[in-house]
């Protein structure tokens, strides 16, 4: 069994409010949660649908442990406002 990892970005959307996978070494990778807990606790199922689309294991037999790296990209600012 070739030993594979799966690298997700995931980034929040303010309009939508919610967080995504913005990028992925898995093609097709696209999952979205109201929170980035929630984002990670569907990913497994999801990388575990496309790795066997991918002929990477079967359910059958299944023997494979798929590390999953998330990494959260957020933006937020700091503002200095003029003193009055």
């Amino acid at each position: 069994m070739n030993e594979r990892r799966v690298k997700v970005v995931a980034a929040f959307d303010r309009e939508a409010r919610v967080w995504f996978v913005k990028d992925s070494d898995l093609h097709g990778l696209n999952v979205e949660a109201p929170t980035l807990e929630a984002l990670t606790d569907k990913l497994p199922s999801a990388v575990i649908d496309l790795l066997e689309l991918e002929g990477f294991f079967d359910r059958e037999n299944p023997q494979a442990d798929v590390p999953i790296e998330v990494i959260a990209e957020v933006e937020t600012h700091a503002r200095l406002d003029a003193a009055s």
